[in-house]
């Protein structure tokens, strides 16, 4: 069984900082880390390894500087890092991303794909579910717990807001999971030795046979026309003192806003 699991490096801090010019996330003198829903796929690769043997192989696109979250994912005990870089990918949407991430996949073979649920610095959730359209295969969101493999069928739990939904499905496909999926383990002094010492595969456009143009900005159909900081309007109170005296100055300060 062969297990693909697609990472990104992300910004390793609150404060963001947007070039105005492109509307691009300024990443040059930030400390940069795996995103974190990224860390519980990484997990659960790891886990259906051990259980039912196999091979596990992590998957990014990015920068140069990327290499080190693929690192990352190896010294926890994954098998192989495989970094997609190349100016031609420089303005990808999640659009263009998703399928330079898919030919690549296509490339390397695979029998399970896991992705995160989100990216912490987009939010969107999109990468994983365009990812298995480019590739025309099944897959299933927010999976929270992986049942059973069985005769190359793969048994989930989804996890929606109030209830929690049982999906099977065949190989190949690609799932994306939430935190509640498992527990992230921490990298041993073994594994972060390997790591340094482990070759990564990097592969740019030529490597991958793509149409050119569905790389990059070139391929990618929305722009981002402005960000911009959500305007925080008012800040809260804190109400002190005992239990009489919270109770009474909570209720002249609501009488004040006219909600009494």
């Amino acid at each position: 069984m062969k297990i693909i699991v697609c990472i990104k490096q992300v910004p390793d801090t609150t404060d963001i900082k947007i070039d105005p010019e492109t509307n691009r996330i300024i990443r040059e003198g930030v400390e940069a880390i795996i995103n974190p829903y990224d860390t519980y796929a990484i997990e659960e690769a790891l886990r259906l390894k051990e259980k039912y043997g196999g091979e596990t192989i992590v998957l990014s696109m990015g920068p140069p500087q990327a290499e080190s979250a693929l690192r990352g994912a190896l010294s926890l005990g994954i098998d192989q890092g495989i970094l997609l870089s190349d100016k031609d990918f420089a303005g990808s949407d999640t659009l263009a991303t998703s399928y330079t991430l898919g030919q690549a996949i296509k490339k390397i073979g695979f029998d399970i794909i896991i992705c995160g649920k989100e990216a912490m610095d987009g939010s969107t959730g999109q990468i994983g579910p365009e990812l298995a359209e480019t590739l025309g295969i099944p897959h299933i969101a927010y999976v929270s717990k992986v049942i059973e493999i069985k005769e190359k069928r793969l048994k989930v739990e989804r996890m929606m807001e109030d209830h929690y939904e049982i999906f099977e499905t065949s190989f190949p496909a690609l799932i994306t999971v939430t935190k509640e999926i498992n527990e992230p383990r921490l990298p041993s002094l073994r594994g972060t030795l390997r790591a340094k010492k482990e070759k990564i595969t990097a592969w740019n456009a030529s490597d991958l046979k793509g149409e050119k143009e569905r790389f990059g900005a070139d391929g990618s159909p929305t722009w981002v026309i402005k960000v911009f900081r959500p305007e925080v309007r008012k800040q809260g109170i804190i109400l002190e003192g005992n239990v009489s005296e919270i109770a009474d100055k909570l209720y002249q300060e609501l009488k004040k806003q006219n909600i009494l």
